[in-house]
């Protein structure tokens, strides 16, 4: 088997305004061999795909502050990264009822608190769908 590069890992682009929150799901991602980015804001991850940033999945939180949420920035996504698979998270489960019907690019849904192991059966599911 051909040794891996880093840089052949997929790239995550983790959206969550809890700092805390990003962080742990952060690490945990890169501990399970994943390039990880990260961004506080539905408007931060935008400006970081306008920029040149090539993500392979994101995932975000659904409810943060700002003029755009997670459920706007999957629509704005479809639009400006098509093919990108992108896994939401919410507290609250009105809200991922809600994303799933305004949303066709979502992949999967991502109850709060994590279970991690979920998240990255998810999210290997999503890129290897995507290939």
């Amino acid at each position: 088997m051909p040794e891996q590069h880093a840089d052949d890992q997929p790239l995550v682009l983790v959206v969550e305004d809890e700092v805390l929150i990003r962080i742990a799901a952060a690490d945990h991602l890169r501990h399970c061999g994943f390039r990880v980015a990260e961004a506080g804001s539905a408007t931060e991850a935008q400006e970081l795909i306008l920029s040149g940033l090539k993500v392979d999945l994101v995932f975000s939180d659904i409810t943060m502050p700002g003029a755009i949420d997670g459920i706007g920035l999957t629509q704005w996504l479809h639009e400006h990264a098509p093919g990108v698979p992108v896994i939401l998270t919410s507290g609250v489960t009105s809200s991922l009822d809600a994303a799933k019907q305004a949303c066709a690019n979502i992949h999967a849904m991502a109850p709060k608190p994590y279970d991690y192991d979920v998240i990255v059966t998810q999210i290997r599911g999503a890129l290897s769908a995507r290939r």
